[in-house]
């Protein structure tokens, strides 16, 4: 039985008021940009020996023994590039452990990055994207300050966006406020704006809040990776690029205002 849309009543079958179809997860560019560089770090690492990866490594992960002593007060000298502080709190965030890590990381991107990317635009969302990595490494550099402890991957970032997502998706209109899960532009920009204080009266919001931030201090205090096999988590990275999500989505926000 095939089907006619040309013979549809104008307006479709619903009328006017038949919502535009558009694919949940139809990542915008940004996005797909994004994951493709990960990806490309990561296959580059790949063909490296183990001696060149490790100074890779070194070169451009986070570790917090840059920025002075450690926590006794004994100074770490450190062999590599001091200015390696300058660039590490960004450059962490491009590496990962292993596929595994990777893989994952980028279906939390494109899921919660989708309507986020489209409610801000490419350009405020990458500066959004890389201001909580920024203080994402803050927060993990002054929780294990002066250590040898290195630090590498997305989810610091990702958990300021995922937060970002949180503060609208569940807004009336918004993605998960309804069935059909409308990502467009026009649309996510058209549910209103509003303080971060007042998202918190909603049960959805708040209930999502606390199980992942319940979920990313439980894998992180355990040590079980995504995989469930035992692992390093940083989880005050994590925590710290979700209080950035909080606190600064709403500054590069396009959105309409919330009437008082």
């Amino acid at each position: 039985m095939s089907e006619d849309r040309g013979q549809e009543p104008e307006g479709g079958a619903f009328g006017d008021r038949r919502p535009p179809s558009y694919p949940a997860f139809r990542a915008p560019g940004i996005l797909i940009g994004l994951v493709a560089v990960l990806f490309g770090v990561h296959l580059a690492r790949a063909f490296m020996d183990a001696q060149a990866d490790f100074e890779f490594l070194v070169t451009f992960a986070l570790i917090p023994a840059r920025y002075g002593a450690d926590i006794d007060g004994t100074q770490i000298v450190f062999p590599y590039p001091l200015w390696g502080a300058v660039w590490t709190p960004v450059t962490y965030a491009f590496l990962h452990s292993d596929w595994m890590h990777l893989a994952f990381n980028s279906i939390w991107l494109l899921a919660f990055g989708t309507p986020v990317a489209r409610r801000l635009g490419p350009v405020r969302f990458v500066f959004f994207y890389l201001a909580c990595a920024i203080i994402a490494a803050i927060v993990f550099v002054a929780a294990q300050v002066g250590t040898l402890v290195p630090v590498i991957g997305a989810s610091g970032a990702i958990s300021g966006v995922i937060a970002g997502a949180a503060l609208f998706v569940f807004e009336r209109g918004g993605p998960l406020a309804r069935f059909g899960f409308d990502h467009s532009a026009a649309s996510l920009r058209a549910i209103p704006r509003r303080p971060a204080h007042k998202v918190f009266t909603s049960g959805p919001a708040m209930i999502f809040i606390a199980v992942w931030l319940g979920l990313a201090m439980l894998t992180g205090l355990l040590g079980i990776g995504a995989t469930g096999e035992a692992a390093n988590i940083a989880w005050e990275a994590h925590l710290g690029g979700f209080i950035a999500g909080i606190l600064l989505f709403r500054r590069f926000d396009p959105g309409v205002e919330a009437p008082e």
